[in-house]
C-alpha cells in the first residue's frame, strides 16, 4: 500500500477539489424517511446513503467519533462500520477523535483508531498535541504501520482558538511553536509525491495564519474545518496550499452541516428528491472548492 500521503494527493488531484464530508449526524437533523427520531438506526442508515451520495465525489470522509458516542459501545461499533462501508467505496477514513495521552493510554488508542476490527481501522485520526511531542509518537508509529496519517491540532478554526494558541511563548505564538516541533514527524512521515502523512489542523478561519503555517511545515497536509457553516470562504480555506500539477494542492477541506443537512433536503418529500439536494449541495461545494483551487493556481498564490 502506498502512502496515506500520496493516496490523498493522488485522489484530490484527480478530483479536481480538495473537499472532504464530514459525517457529523445530528438526529434531530435527520429526516424520519432514515428511521425513528433519535434512534442510532436512523444514523446509520442516513451515513450509509450520505457515503453512496459522496463515493466518487471526495477522497475523504471525516466522521466525528464524539457524535457517535451517545449511543455507548453500539455508536462506537457504528463509526467501524462506516469506516469499512466507505473503504469499499474507494474512500479514505480520518477519524475526527482528537486523542492525546500518555504513554500506554497514548497506545491504546492509537491501536483503537488504526487497528483492525474492533479497532477502527482508520487512515488517519485528528491527535490533540497538549501533552507534548512523546503523546503522538505512538499515534505516528501506528499510522506509519499501516500506512496512515496523524492530523495534530495547530491552529484551530472556532473562536476560542485564541485564548491558548495566541499566547506568545518566547516571542512568538504556541501555534508557531507546535508547528516548529512538529518539523522532525513532517520529515519522519515522507510519501513519495513531495507531501507527508503528517497533517495539521488550520482552520478557514484564520487565512493568515495558515500561510505563515505553510512556510512552517512545507510538506505537512493541512486539514481545514471552519469553511461554509463556519464563515470561512473557499479562497480563506485554501490560503496555504501552494501550486501542484493540477492546481493549488496540499490537504483537504472540511465540510458537514452545508452538505449533509441543506434545507431542500429536511423538506425533501421523497426519497429523490432528498438525493437530488444532497447532490446540489455536494456539488456546490465542489465547484466552489474547484474554483478556489485553479484560480488561486493561475493567480501564482502559494
Amino acid at each position: 500500500m502506498t502512502s496515506f500521503a500520496d493516496r490523498l494527493i493522488t485522489a484530490t488531484r484527480t478530483l479536481g477539489h480538495p473537499l472532504c464530508v464530514g459525517l457529523d449526524p445530528f438526529p434531530d437533523r435527520i429526516p424520519e424517511r432514515f428511521g425513528p427520531h433519535g434512534s442510532l438506526q436512523a444514523v446509520e442508515a442516513f451515513c450509509l446513503a450520505m457515503l453512496d451520495r459522496v463515493a466518487g465525489k471526495v477522497a475523504l470522509v471525516k466522521p466525528q467519533i464524539g457524535l457517535f458516542e451517545p449511543w455507548g459501545g453500539a455508536g462506537y461499533d457504528l463509526v467501524g462500520r462506516l469506516g469499512r462501508e466507505a473503504r469499499k467505496r474507494g474512500l479514505l477514513v480520518l477519524l475526527d477523535a482528537k486523542r492525546g495521552d500518555i504513554g500506554t493510554t497514548a497506545d491504546g488508542y492509537a491501536k483503537a483508531a488504526f487497528g483492525p476490527a474492533p479497532g477502527l481501522e482508520a487512515d488517519c485520526v485528528t491527535v490533540n498535541p497538549y501533552l507534548g511531542l512523546e503523546t503522538l509518537t505512538p499515534f505516528a508509529d501506528a499510522a506509519l504501520a499501516s500506512d496512515g496519517g496523524v492530523a495534530v491540532l495547530v491552529r484551530t478554526s472556532n473562536p476560542g482558538a485564541r485564548d491558548f494558541q495566541d499566547l506568545l511563548v518566547d516571542g512568538a505564538p504556541l501555534w508557531t511553536r507546535i508547528a516548529a516541533a512538529l518539523a522532525p514527524l513532517q520529515d519522519r512521515m515522507a510519501g513519495d509525491l513531495g507531501w507527508s502523512s503528517l497533517m495539521v489542523v488550520a482552520g478557514a478561519t484564520w487565512p493568515d495564519e495558515a500561510r505563515r503555517l505553510r512556510t512552517i511545515l512545507p510538506s505537512t497536509l493541512f486539514l481545514v474545518p471552519g469553511y461554509g457553516a463556519q464563515g470561512g470562504a473557499a479562497s480563506d480555506a485554501v490560503a496555504g496550499f501552494v501550486p501542484g500539477p493540477n492546481g493549488l494542492e496540499g490537504g483537504v477541506v472540511s465540510s458537514s452541516r452545508a452538505v449533509l443537512y441543506p434545507g431542500d433536503a429536511q423538506a425533501a418529500a421523497t426519497a429523490a428528491a432528498w438525493e437530488q439536494a444532497i447532490d446540489q449541495a455536494l456539488d456546490a461545494a465542489t465547484d466552489d472548492l474547484q474554483r478556489a483551487v485553479s484560480s488561486d493556481s493561475d493567480a501564482g498564490r502559494g
